[in-house]
């Protein structure tokens, strides 16, 4: 047990004293860390650029998997022109939506009604229950 001890804390020493090595001559390549800024910008804008293509063709690589299990079941494959809607339309349909949804709203009044109690006391408000009796 003793001599595992003593293994694990040389390898915990061996490993701080890579660290303390390579952070120096890193140090020494990168004094001012503008090398690495590059880098992690590279990095973040390399993985952005590879989500956009994977969502951008995955209806594609989708609609390849389904005309392959019809062909596979003898279904005739029928190619249908671009039907897509245009940003104008889309707009007026949204509007269109919007404008109906608000009209279904209740229209509420703005009067507020404060009824005056007649016992103003409320052990609710009342501060001597958050004190201690014989504060220390």
């Amino acid at each position: 047990m003793f001599l595992g001890l003593l293994q694990q804390q040389a390898a915990i020493d061996s490993s701080n004293a890579v660290i303390k090595r390579n952070s120096d001559l890193f140090l020494k390549l990168d004094p001012f860390g503008i090398g690495m800024t590059v880098i992690g910008y590279v990095v973040v804008f390399v993985a952005l650029l590879l989500l956009y293509l994977l969502f951008f063709n995955l209806t594609k690589v989708l609609q390849i998997n389904v005309k392959r299990l019809l062909r596979r079941e003898g279904k005739v494959i029928e190619v249908k022109e671009d039907i897509s809607i245009s940003g104008e339309v889309n707009a007026a349909i949204a509007m269109a939506l919007h404008l109906y949804y608000s009209e279904m709203h209740d229209k509420e009044d703005t009067v507020l009604t404060i009824n005056q109690t007649s016992r103003t006391y409320s052990p609710w408000s009342s501060k001597i229950y958050g004190l201690r009796q014989h504060p220390r």
